[in-house]
């Protein structure tokens, strides 16, 4: 008989193979013996009628999110606020909130499907762009250009910011043990990694006080100075890694069979594995630049919305691509509510309701499982 890892593979093995990928991205409760779960054709339309609630529910915070601000704005008049010149509210709405919900849309969409694909490749559920350093070493990047280069943004900041990301995310994933990386020590190398590099960024800012100012509100994470400029230089990078992560997500799924039978089934570890690392660095790299790292947001939502999908990372991104920035979005408007006259910034504000939630969540598993 051939190897395993051969092209020549009995069918019948291939066959049972491919049964057991399909049992394990079923539901934990569904086995072969006694299955309480609904036949696979009605457990497809469920989820795509969750994708189209998913989706209402981000237009409903995105026209929230243009309404809300220190100028109220009625729901029922955004739309006209938006395509009407001489609306006294348009340069209000088309200017200043279109630009930051746009980017709090691609901001969120980013850090929830890159938190969503890290768990997958590390299969670490503590793996995300914040707890793994990833963010931190865009930071560490961007205020290493600007305290040397005298960086002020633009597409610089971006390409920096890429840089930092895919160093740690190398780094971590290198550190960690590589493809005999355990959770533990993946978890461990990001957290040595984030207390160093932020230290890095904090002593920068102290000897260069008066040029990082800008860089200091950066920092905490904010969609505020988002302007059409920002959306545009950022809109590539967050694409392009959005399509790499979805057709990277049939490949995650084998490999959690491990390398031989991934390769049973057709996929190719090593090119899965790189593939998800460009698009982690892309969403990461981008989302950073542009709004300052913001955390919670990639660990939380893959949680939740496995709830909902189970495993299958051909339904888990695209919903935490439309949840992670229900989350990011929601999180802004309630900054603006809870900070009048001023506002609080979105870091601080998902890191103020993510981490309850996530304690919630895990709570709720641990009493599950007992």
């Amino acid at each position: 008989m051939p190897r395993l890892g051969s092209c020549q593979v009995p069918t019948a093995f291939r066959t049972t193979l491919e049964f057991t990928l399909s049992v394990i991205e079923s539901p934990p409760y569904e086995t072969p013996a006694r299955s309480t779960a609904p036949p696979r054709h009605r457990r497809t339309a469920l989820r795509a009628s969750g994708l189209l609630v998913a989706a209402l529910t981000l237009l409903t915070v995105a026209v929230l999110s243009m309404a809300v601000g220190a100028k109220p704005i009625p729901p029922s008049e955004v739309w006209h606020a938006l395509t009407d010149r001489d609306a006294a509210e348009y340069a209000v709405v088309r200017e200043l909130r279109l630009p930051r919900t746009l980017l709090g849309l691609l901001a969120g969409a980013a850090l929830g499907v890159a938190g969503a694909a890290m768990q997958a490749l590390t299969r670490n559920p503590l793996a995300d762009p914040g707890l793994l350093g990833i963010n931190a070493g865009a930071a560490a990047a961007i205020a290493t250009a600007t305290a040397l280069f005298g960086l002020g943004g633009g597409t610089g900041q971006v390409w920096f910011a890429l840089l930092g990301a895919a160093v740690v995310t190398v780094g971590v994933y290198a550190v960690g043990g590589g493809r005999a990386a355990t959770p533990a020590r993946l978890a461990l190398a990001g957290a040595a990694l984030n207390a160093a590099l932020y230290s890095y960024v904090s002593a920068v800012m102290l000897l260069d006080a008066a040029g990082l100012e800008r860089l200091r509100f950066w920092t905490v994470g904010s969609l505020a100075s988002a302007d059409t400029g920002t959306v545009l230089r950022v809109l590539p990078f967050i694409a392009v890694g959005l399509l790499v992560a979805l057709v990277a997500a049939r490949p995650l799924n084998a490999l959690a069979l491990g390398d031989d039978a991934a390769q049973a089934l057709g996929a190719r570890p090593a090119v899965a594995r790189a593939g998800v690392i460009i698009a982690i660095t892309l969403l990461c790299g981008a989302a950073t630049a542009a709004c300052g790292p913001i955390v919670f947001v990639g660990l939380l939502v893959p949680h939740l919305v496995r709830v909902l999908t189970g495993p299958d990372l051909r339904w888990l991104l695209p919903y935490c691509a439309l949840l992670a920035p229900v989350l990011l979005l929601g999180s802004d408007v309630l900054g603006r509510v809870l900070g009048r006259p001023g506002e609080l910034q979105v870091g601080l504000v998902t890191a103020v309701v993510g981490g309850p939630l996530f304690l919630a969540l895990v709570l709720r598993t641990r009493t599950t499982r007992s």
